[in-house]
């Protein structure tokens, strides 16, 4: 806020104009420096920049998980591509959508209201068409959706749909759920013309040409999760608990694996010749001696040093070190 002139100092100026001390020109290129950005209330920016770069950073794993969703549905190569993010109004984003279109109306709980994912029809004339048969290839007249094509494109968009809770496991937990289906947009009042929504835009290339999808995120619908759609967030969970947590777990879960323990009195090499004469009763001299230690090999690879004896009725060994304690494995 600019200061508060004093009645002197309001004074000093009008006589300073008068006097010609100083030019009016002067004052106005000086106020023409001040750079004043307009704001259309009609259109808060309710998305700040960590919001959309989050947005657009799960989305992004979103592209890439349902480019193998729909190579595998139509068996050919699908490559999807996040191309914008951005808060536009319901209005702009229902006249910016052909007519008609797929209109796909989901909820998303935990997050609140509905959601919407838009499917340009060229991309639904494509997928139809290989799905009943076609190459995909070729130019589509517009034309109103039958109940069949409705049906086929149902399922897959019901598919891509349910992909978005694995895009969105690490932000949060949510459960996709298909709604309805709309063909004209102008039908779909479920939100103010005027309310801000997030717009992520998805290029789809398949057989060589391209075509376009939305998704259409309410700021209704993520108000009350905002705080997790900023980038720090994600770091601020790994505090010291989880992590002692995640050592705990990873701890107990080794602590479950068997290993083959093999502790190796000596050895010895003899000839074939005395080999063959050995029998019951004869002595092989080992290369070690009774005060020595033994070798104690961990998955045949030797890790302790120990001492035989008796425990009870059973044989074993009395730990004494650990080889190559102070030796790095990497030297």
């Amino acid at each position: 806020m600019a200061d508060v002139l004093s009645q002197g100092e309001i004074d000093a100026l009008l006589a300073a104009l008068n006097s010609g001390e100083i030019n009016p020109e002067e004052l106005e290129k000086e106020e023409e420096k001040q750079k004043v950005k307009p704001y259309d209330f009609r259109r808060p920016q309710k998305f700040s920049k960590d919001h959309i770069r989050t947005l657009e950073l799960i989305h992004d794993n979103f592209a890439r998980i349902i480019s193998n969703y729909l190579t595998a549905q139509v068996r050919t190569n699908v490559k999807v591509k996040i191309e914008t993010v951005q808060q536009i109004t319901y209005e702009e984003f229902i006249h910016s959508v052909p007519n008609p279109t797929i209109l796909t109306v989901f909820k998303m709980p935990p997050l609140s209201g509905s959601i919407l994912f838009e499917t340009n029809p060229q991309f639904v004339y494509r997928i139809i068409d290989v799905l009943l048969g076609g190459s995909g290839v070729g130019e589509y007249k517009t034309r109103e959706f039958t109940d069949i094509d409705k049906n086929i494109i149902k399922q897959v968009n019901k598919g891509m749909v349910s992909n978005l809770k694995l895009a969105w496991e690490d932000v949060l937990e949510v459960e996709p759920e298909i709604e309805g289906l709309e063909t004209n947009p102008a039908l779909n009042q479920t939100l103010a013309p005027n309310e801000p929504v997030a717009l992520i835009t998805f290029t789809v290339e398949m057989g060589g040409t391209s075509t376009f999808i939305n998704i259409c995120i309410p700021y209704l619908s993520i108000e009350k999760i905002l705080d997790k759609l900023v980038v720090q967030y994600w770091f601020r969970e790994n505090d010291l608990d989880i992590i002692k947590e995640s050592k705990e777990k990873l701890r107990n879960r080794i602590d479950a694996v068997e290993l083959n323990l093999t502790a190796m009195l000596g050895s010895a090499s003899v000839t074939v010749e005395d080999f063959l004469k050995l029998s019951i009763g004869d002595i092989v001299t080992l290369d070690t001696v009774t005060t020595d230690a033994i070798k104690v090999n961990v998955e045949d690879q030797p890790y302790l040093y120990a001492k035989p004896g008796i425990i009870g009725k059973n044989k074993g060994v009395h730990i004494l070190d650990i080889i190559n304690k102070d030796v790095e494995k990497d030297e």
